[in-house]
């Protein structure tokens, strides 16, 4: 077998070619991830820009870059711990308290037992409790003492209502 140099150059040409092509299918996929990434992360177009820009003309020293100042979240993180922050929110609202003194109150306590204030009242017909600012029974429809009930008749009128049950005071 003879040494050819032609051949060896031509190797040589071949080998540089490909490395070349590959060094521009990595460039231009690092182009196109940041464009990607930056995207998701972030709404600002300048920032997009900016971001392309700086992997496009320094390449691999721009990915490094990239990678240093991106935001951390992407905006589908921001949006998932959005909605964490305000089931938390939502569950501390919902928690009873006391009007008169902040104590945390149980949601079937009728009085504050810190302030004696009085939290629900009872219904004279089923005797479930309602809320104070209630007019009417949701559980059986009856009115609330002193509230107007429609379509009644005379003797429907004049039939005393039951007594609220009274509170222990200290």
């Amino acid at each position: 077998m003879n040494f050819d140099p032609s051949n060896l150059s031509s190797f040589f040409l071949i080998l540089t070619a490909w490395g070349a092509a590959f060094i521009v299918a990595l460039w231009l996929s690092l182009i196109f991830w940041t464009y990607r990434d930056i995207k998701a992360r972030g709404k600002d177009r300048l920032m997009r820009f900016l971001a392309v820009l700086v992997v496009a003309v320094l390449f691999l020293p721009g990915v490094v870059i990239y990678l240093i100042l991106r935001p951390r979240n992407t905006l589908g993180d921001e949006y998932q711990q959005a909605l964490e922050e305000e089931a938390l929110l939502t569950a501390i609202e919902e928690t009873h308290k006391c009007p008169g003194c902040g104590l945390h109150t149980q949601a079937d306590w009728v009085v504050c037992p810190n302030c004696h204030t009085k939290l629900k009242k009872v219904c004279h017909q089923c005797g479930k409790r309602m809320e104070l600012s209630w007019n009417i029974c949701a559980y059986c429809g009856t009115p609330a003492p002193g509230m107007r009930k429609d379509n009644l008749t005379f003797d429907e009128a004049l039939r005393p209502l039951p007594a609220e049950p009274e509170q222990e005071s200290e």
